[in-house]
């Protein structure tokens, strides 16, 4: 079977015109496989050569290398076919038919010839063969089936076991084969099942391709495997994903893409390990287990999604749950822009897709969404573009109400209101549900009902979640409280929790960014105007600016990002709270691998590269980078983020406009530089970063909120002598 993939002989479908009816064969084909069939026999006893070229040109095309297409006994038209540049993988002979040694001799050592057999003297005919001529046996019938009047006796499931047993090659049941056949025949030997009416005929092929699948695994247990990251703390990744199989119904398996170090505070170290790695455990899962439904989460880095890209096109899993991890909980962009890409042409793999709001802004490249009927479009948009279901949840909107909808390219297919439920036990939600979904849709039900069933489970699991009292932050969800009701294991309801330090703050920012960092901007708002009214902007935004003004800008602005980012890194260090540092480490990162690689690349190809960025800072660079230090030599946290603020503040206010102004041009001389900055997840970094500040500048006294008030806007300040000195010729 070397030229056969283990499990490609699981479900063989086996077409018949008739039964097809009005549908068609293609259409039916294509359904069948979106359901798990690995391999396509086209079987039409009264078309000619000719009328068969055209179906296996056509069913080539509708496959799309998700299966194998093999033609059942025309070899010259098959020869045709290929003549013509479709791919038909191989034939499937009779015992009156051409000879198996003329076809591969023909068709040559690549291609799948299969040949009947269900007499000893037909085994006694194949062991006599050279070795590799034939790659599997068709054997049958195991039950009397209307397709075929002029079949052969009746062999039954023992007779089959018998036959199997003796045979020196893999052998596939046919024959009037039901799902309840699938299990005893596997027991039995077989390689695989071969049906006809069973999908041909029944109202929904891809359903039916599913049952018999089902049917033919483990005692019916559907198979799940996550692909993510890992949570020590077990609220969310790879662990919180095989609890959401388990409680669903289930068997959980997982291939590991990253190494965390976290906890229900925060993360405090990833470990990526070589997409290589990840790739083994793909392979030898699938070398060895019918995966039946694919969660994808956590996948940090190009080469990481492109090897779960592969092995998706190679696998072709029966269903695909793609939870894009992509924007933090502080509003930081987890994925570089080449990820991103990776990611974006990953999203046509998948069936189903998670997003959260801001997941769902980056991905159509647009702001985050702040009303429902704005994120239920941009959730039709993600799907009209890709192909794929979108479940698009509004968790991240403000008020009362938490509703859901799965949207697919035409439209809104259905919504789930619902009320948001106040617990701090919501860490791993996104994970769990994502990993529910895929199992639910694997045990067997169509996604509608699919989300309303993990929907319900999720609600009950959040509220229950409390009671589990794990660690000091956000909690994870009870994923087993169902299960423990039913069995009498309850857990007490946690106390009324006294309010936490961090408990406090996370609701502090709300109320501060409205008084104090609100009064800051309107303070800075001539230092603004002065920003909007300097030629080199309005001329960077129309593309008039010369290039070389434009490239005397980035020099010097990669020169203050190299030190802004080790300023990012102290505000991290000196932090105290996780949930700062967090935020800031990761910032500081980003500029780094972001926004000074984005620089580098207008410079030169070696800088692009890594390479360090050198010249002289400008007069306006070295007094704004003297500024910055001395916040930071102050060693006062509150101060120095307070005058880091406006880098975000007021860059993502430029930026925004400007892109504007240029109408999104992606023709536009400048266009990389004004979608870094418009873009909505450094929106968001930037909302962050003010959610942070003005949390503790509310918090302050009276002298050290004047000192981070001070620092702001003697920032604003350096802020428009960096732009105006850009282009004062201009």
């Amino acid at each position: 079977m070397s030229r056969l993939d283990q499990d490609d002989l699981a479900l063989y479908l086996v077409t018949d015109p008739g039964l097809c009816g009005e549908r068609g064969v293609p259409a039916v084909v294509d359904a069948a496989v979106a359901g798990g069939v690995r391999i396509v026999q086209l079987r039409d006893k009264h078309a000619d050569d000719a009328a068969i070229v055209a179906q296996l040109i056509e069913l080539s095309a509708v496959i799309a290398g998700r299966a194998l297409l093999l033609v059942d006994d025309r070899l010259e038209a098959l020869v045709e076919a290929r003549r013509r540049g479709s791919r038909v993988d191989g034939i499937h002979l009779g015992q009156s038919d051409a000879a198996v040694t003329t076809a591969r001799a023909l068709l040559g050592p690549d291609a799948i010839i299969g040949l009947t057999a269900n007499q000893p003297a037909h085994l006694d005919a194949v062991r006599a063969l050279p070795e590799g001529v034939v790659d599997y046996l068709g054997t049958g019938v195991i039950h009397p089936t209307r397709t075929k009047p002029d079949h052969p006796p009746e062999l039954g499931v023992d007779g089959f076991a018998a036959f199997a047993s003796a045979s020196p090659l893999p052998c596939v049941a046919i024959g009037g084969i039901g799902p309840d056949d699938a299990a005893p025949l596997r027991r039995a030997g077989a390689a695989g099942v071969a049906v006809v009416s069973a999908v041909c005929a029944a109202p929904d092929p891809e359903a039916a391709a599913r049952d018999l699948l089902r049917a033919w695994g483990s005692g019916g247990v559907p198979r799940v495997l996550s692909i993510a990251g890992s949570d020590p703390s077990g609220g969310a990744g790879i662990q919180a994903d095989l609890k959401s199989i388990a409680a669903n119904g289930g068997y959980g398996m997982a291939a590991v893409t990253a190494l965390t170090a976290q906890n229900t505070r925060g993360v405090t170290g990833v470990h990526v390990p070589p997409a290589e790695f990840l790739r083994a455990q793909l392979d030898a899962l699938s070398a060895d287990v019918r995966i039946d439904a694919v969660k994808i989460g956590m996948l940090a880095g190009a080469g990481v999604i492109a090897e779960v890209g592969s092995w998706l096109r190679a696998q072709r899993p029966p269903t695909v749950v793609l939870d894009p991890v992509m924007v933090a909980t502080s509003g930081d962009r987890l994925l570089g822009t080449d990820a991103e890409q990776a990611l974006r042409a990953l999203l046509p793999l998948a069936d189903l897709i998670t997003p959260n709001l801001p997941e769902l802004a980056v991905l159509v490249r647009e702001e985050p969404a702040r009303t429902w009927p704005e994120a239920l479009a941009q959730a039709g948009r993600l799907a009209a573009a890709t192909g794929s279901l979108v479940l698009v949840k509004g968790g991240h909107l403000d008020g009362d109400e938490a509703p859901d909808a799965l949207v697919g390219s035409e439209g809104v297919l259905r919504e789930y209101p619902g009320g948001r439920i106040r617990t701090r036990s919501t860490h791993g939600t996104g994970c769990s549900l994502s990993s529910a979904l895929a199992t639910r849709r694997a045990v067997g039900g169509e996604w509608g009902e699919a989300v309303a069933e993990v929907r319900a489970w999720l609600r009950e699991s959040i509220a229950a979640g409390e009671g589990l009292r794990v660690g000091s932050g956000h909690g994870p969800v009870h994923h087993f409280a169902g299960l423990w009701q039913r069995a009498g294991l309850t857990v007490e309801p946690a106390p009324e929790p006294s309010p936490e330090p961090d408990a406090e703050r996370a609701s502090e920012p709300e109320r501060a960014s409205a008084s104090v960092v609100t009064e800051w901007w309107d303070r800075i708002a001539p230092v603004r105007q002065a920003i909007d009214d300097l030629p080199f902007l309005r001329r960077l935004a129309d593309g008039s600016l010369p290039e070389a003004a434009f490239r005397e800008y980035i020099a010097q602005d990669a020169l203050y990002l190299g030190e802004f980012a080790a300023l990012l890194a102290e505000a991290a260090r000196i932090a105290p709270h996780p949930e700062d540092r967090e935020f800031w480490a990761g910032r500081s990162e980003e500029c780094l691998r972001g926004e000074l690689q984005l620089h580098a690349r207008w410079l030169s190809p070696a800088a692009a590269d890594g390479a360090v960025l050198r010249g002289d800072p400008a007069p306006a660079t070295t007094a704004y980078l003297a500024h910055l230090r001395e916040a930071a030599t102050a060693a006062d946290y509150r101060v120095l983020i307070a005058a880091l603020l406006p880098c975000y503040t007021i860059y993502a206010d430029v930026g925004t406009r400007l892109h504007a102004v240029a109408g999104g041009d992606p023709d536009h001389p400048f266009a990389s530089w004004l979608d870094e900055y418009a873009d909505p997840a450094f929106a968001l970094a930037s909302e962050a970063a003010v959610r942070i500040v003005s949390a503790h500048a509310a918090a302050a006294d009276p002298e050290t909120r004047s000192r981070m008030q001070a620092a702001f806007e003697r920032s604003a300040e350096h802020e428009h002598a960096f732009f105006a000195a850009a282009g004062p010729e201009l």
